[in-house]
């Protein structure tokens, strides 16, 4: 087995903090779980038990143990965690890393998935020295849409029928940044 990953604390612009996740993050499942699109596009359990959420954040420490990827939880400057921002480095042989995001309903407008996004990902190209990110979004996601763009991503084209979400496949952008010399 390789080694775990050690998840950072990172901080980010506009007062937000990524931090590792902790079982008293339970409340952030819970709204995030009553969303109608996050358990869609996640594995945010929906309806939510205590168990169910617990086995979440579990998964999510599992991530760094496996070596899947690092999942941080997005904290706002006021101590409220209110997101997740993750680094999945499956595709990390072939030098490409892929990233996903949410933000409960309760903060979103605030700035905190560009933060986030942009403290990831900078991150992952100048620490880690990853030489690809890359994000799909549905084109209809326009607040996904502007979170990327405003991070630095560029659009590099339409994935037809390239996510499964929910019981169907859909459209999905395919957006990337670069490590071209950060």
């Amino acid at each position: 087995m390789e080694q775990p990953l050690d998840v950072p604390v990172l901080d980010a612009r506009d007062g937000f903090t990524l931090r590792p996740w902790r079982l008293s993050d339970l409340p952030l499942v819970r709204e995030a779980s009553e969303d109608d699109y996050i358990p869609l596009i996640t594995t945010v359990p929906s309806p939510c038990t205590d168990a169910a959420g617990v086995a979440f954040i579990e998964r999510q420490w599992s991530r760094a143990t496996t070596g899947a990827g690092y999942t941080f939880v997005v904290v706002a400057s006021d101590g409220r965690p209110v997101g997740q921002v993750g680094l999945w480095l499956k595709d990390l042989a072939q030098g490409r890393a892929s990233m996903g995001y949410w933000v409960a309903r309760s903060a979103r407008g605030r700035g905190a998935a560009v933060a986030a996004v942009d403290a990831v990902a900078h991150w992952a190209l100048r620490t880690l020295r990853i030489p690809r990110l890359e994000l799909w979004i549905e084109p209809g996601n326009t607040a996904s849409v502007r979170t990327a763009e405003r991070a630095g991503f560029q659009r590099e084209g339409l994935l037809r029928k390239g996510q499964q979400v929910g019981d169907e496949r859909r459209d999905m952008f395919m957006y990337a940044l670069r490590n071209d010399g950060l």
